[in-house]
């Protein structure tokens, strides 16, 4: 409406601004046109009125009703709870409510109960129809068809709910099912019979005989019942075992053997009879390529295929399952692993194995034999790992011959034997030699030719033959101490031996390195390595002297042990020795002569025997240093012993000259033999030699000055010592002055 009239506005306002205020003329003529446009707009009404006047008169009355409704239904509730004005207790409407409830509840109850009553009748009906019916098929189909019925029919894997009459029928039907199995399964016995005496099989299309008294079905109605009843398995597993047993190992164990096929009495499909023997053969044929063996297989598959299996490729993969696997087993245990190359050589001739299995392999798989996705391929697998079976086959004869060197061997007299020479062998990072037990020996051979081998072959045969070296290194680590665990707990010549074992295999490991590597397949240079091993062996060693010396320090009553003493506890048996002397007092008197002549006898005995055994078998620098280690506490002790008497008599003087001097020329021969000299046969006490020796063992230095000592004026003791001649000796002041008193005395 304002729009109409800012319009009338306008129209009469078309130059003025129209924030101008109106004139009176104006505002007289917009009246007039706005009555105009009222006029007009009513004459349109009335005209639409008198055309609609049916629908409009229409929806007048329903509105009207529309209207009405409320009230009719106010007075429709007033009057359904007038009853109930003049009472104020509802128990009995609340009564009246109840029962109806109750009366619906038990109503539907009933007919809850009389449906369940018609499934458990018509349920236990179908049972009995089952249990009643003359064919196993027909009764197979039926508790198929029970099955989901009954066995957990809600899917909830709960049985605690449900009422007892169904478990009952459960139990009914279950029986069913074990009753038809067993018979069915009898059965199928009955149609494939088995040879007692093996290497033959019956197979008839229907029972010749029942041993249960009943009439029983075709072998095909049968197989076709327990698949129903998912449990052809169950009906198959013992004609699988037997074919096994009875006709697969004797085919596959036996070379010479050969597979035949009859069928008989073929008048009608119900007296068919087939048979299977397998029977030996004159001709050795020899298994070569495995081809001969293989189809002998397949005959027999073939043969369970047509004639148990009736080209039904469900029963067929039933009794795959139960035969492939132990099938596959006895064609590895028989065939594969025996076909195995013993020389890497060869391996290329097993080739042959290769495509004849792997023919056989999908030859079974056109069958349905055996799955399609390979997974099944075990045969193919382990021909394909030839050259890990190879290398794993020859890494245990490593280990075998290994073992057996170190364990026969005899370490009780390893210098008994002829051919000592091959055991005294060059160490390889030292210009020397030493004595080493033949296992020893001969285990380093073993060593030897397997990493030759491996570097001859592919990277996984060469990869196994490194593993048997190290491992075979390593036995002799954990079996030879094991088994001289007497000797080593002893002080024995076995203990020097076995130290050198460990010392020249330290050395040997150490040297494989930089002999084999460069000749290893290159995906194994930086893989193997045999390094680590040497530090292992080279304590082993030290442990083995250690464990001596504390052997040898606490039986110090064995004063003359008949084999090899480490020079800690030979030190302290040669210093009890010397410590018998009593100081080397009183040597003029003729009892405590003989007792120090007796301990320097016994010290040179002790030296010169240890000298014999260690000379022959340690290396000659370890000797040398063992030596010089033993030499040095002897020599002081002896000379230490001598300085602290006093007042020295002229005939005992002379009578310690002469022990001094008998020591000496008694160890000659050890001392000779601690000099480096090129020409042993040339070897004698002179100046250089006893330079050497002073060099090696200060305290001989001091005893040899010693004896000269005990024979020198004051003024030529005073004039050394000036000299600094008895410091180069290692001589003290006190001790010099102790010298220069008593010989002055």
């Amino acid at each position: 409406m304002a729009d109409d009239v800012r319009e009338l506005l306008l129209s009469i306002t078309a130059d003025a601004d129209p924030s101008t205020p109106l004139s009176a003329p104006d505002l007289h003529l917009l009246i007039d046109r706005l009555r105009l446009r009222s006029d007009r707009l009513h004459a349109s009404a009335l005209s639409f009125a008198s055309s609609n006047r049916e629908p409009l008169a229409s929806a007048l009355l329903r509105a009207a009703g529309s209207a009405a409704s409320p009230a009719s239904l106010e007075a429709a509730l007033e009057s359904a709870l007038s009853p109930l004005s003049s009472s104020l207790d509802l128990s009995d409407l609340r009564s009246l409510s109840d029962r109806l409830l109750a009366a619906r509840r038990k109503l539907r109850e009933r007919q809850e109960h009389l449906a369940a009553a018609s499934s458990v009748a018509s349920l236990s009906a179908r049972l009995r129809a089952a249990r009643a019916s003359a064919n196993p098929l027909d009764a197979a189909i039926a508790a198929a068809e029970l099955k989901p019925l009954l066995v957990d029919p809600q899917g909830s894997g709960s049985e605690g709910d449900e009422p007892v009459v169904f478990g009952l029928l459960r139990g009914e039907w279950e029986q069913l099912v074990d009753e038809l199995q067993v018979g069915l399964a009898k059965n199928v016995e009955e149609c494939v019979e088995f040879a007692p005496e093996g290497g033959k099989v019956v197979v008839s299309a229907g029972p010749r005989g029942s041993s249960s008294g009943t009439r029983g079905v075709e072998l095909r109605v049968a197989l076709q019942a327990l698949e129903i009843i998912d449990s052809l398995d169950y009906g198959m597993a013992k004609v699988a075992d037997l074919m096994i047993k009875q006709i697969l190992i004797p085919a596959i164990s036996n070379i010479s053997v050969t597979v035949s096929v009859s069928v008989l009495e073929k008048s009608g499909s119900t007296s068919s009879v087939s048979v299977l023997i397998i029977a030996p053969s004159e001709e050795l044929q020899g298994y070569k390529d495995g081809s001969e063996l293989y189809s002998r297989i397949i005959e027999v598959i073939k043969f369970v295929r047509k004639f148990i299996c009736m080209e039904n490729i469900t029963w067929m993969q039933s009794f795959a399952k139960l035969t492939w696997s132990r099938i596959s087993d006895l064609l590895i245990t028989h065939f594969l692993s025996k076909a195995v190359p013993n020389e890497a050589s060869k391996l290329i001739e097993f080739q042959d194995v290769v495509r004849s299995t792997s023919e056989f392999e999908n030859t079974l798989r056109s069958m349905m034999f055996i799955s399609p996705d390979r997974k099944d391929g075990k045969l193919t697998h382990f021909v394909n790992d030839v050259e890990i079976h190879f290398a794993v086959r020859k890494r245990n004869e490593i280990l075998v011959k290994a073992r057996d060197i170190l364990v026969q061997y005899d370490y009780e007299n390893p210098l008994a034997s002829d051919d000592q020479g091959d055991s005294v062998v060059d160490l390889l990072f030292q210009p020397e030699k030493c004595f080493i037990s033949k296992s020893a020996l001969q285990l380093m051979k073993l060593v030897h030719g397997a990493l030759k081998d491996a570097c001859l072959s592919s990277t996984r045969v060469a990869k196994e033959f490194c593993y048997a070296a190290r491992d075979a290194l390593l036995l002799y680590k954990a079996i030879v101490p094991v088994q001289l665990e007497k000797q080593l707990n002893s002080v024995s010549q076995v203990a020097a031996i076995i130290h050198n074992d460990f010392y020249h295999l330290s050395q040997e490991i150490l040297g494989l390195a930089f002999e084999y590597r460069a000749d290893f397949p290159s995906g194994l240079q930086k893989l193997v390595v045999f390094v680590d091993l040497a530090p292992i062996f080279s304590q082993m060693a030290d442990g083995v002297l250690r464990r001596q010396i504390q052997l040898t320090t606490a039986n110090l009553s064995e004063v003359f042990p008949y084999a090899i003493c480490l020079y800690g506890a030979i030190c302290h048996i040669i210093l009890q020795a010397i410590d018998g002397a009593d100081g080397f007092q009183n040597t003029h008197q003729s009892q405590h002569y003989e007792s120090a002549r007796f301990s320097i006898e016994q010290v040179v005995f002790i030296l010169e025997k240890i000298h014999i055994m260690w000379e022959l078998i340690l290396p000659r620098s370890i000797y040398r240093r063992s030596m010089f280690h033993v030499l040095g506490p002897v020599f002081s002790r002896i000379t230490k012993n001598m300085l602290l008497i006093d007042d020295m008599a002229a005939e005992e003087t002379l009578q310690l000259q002469g022990l001094t001097h008998l020591a000496l020329e008694n160890l000659s021969s050890l001392f000779l033999s601690l000099v480096e000299n090129d020409d042993d046969d040339d070897k004698f006490l002179d100046h250089h030699t006893w330079v050497q020796l002073d060099e090696s063992v200060p305290s001989l230095k001091k005893f040899r000055k010693l004896a000269e000592l005990l024979d020198m004026s004051l003024k030529s003791i005073t004039a050394a010592w000036e000299s600094g001649e008895l410091v180069n000796c290692g001589f003290t002041s006190s001790e010099v002055h102790q010298t220069a008193l008593t010989s002055g005395g």
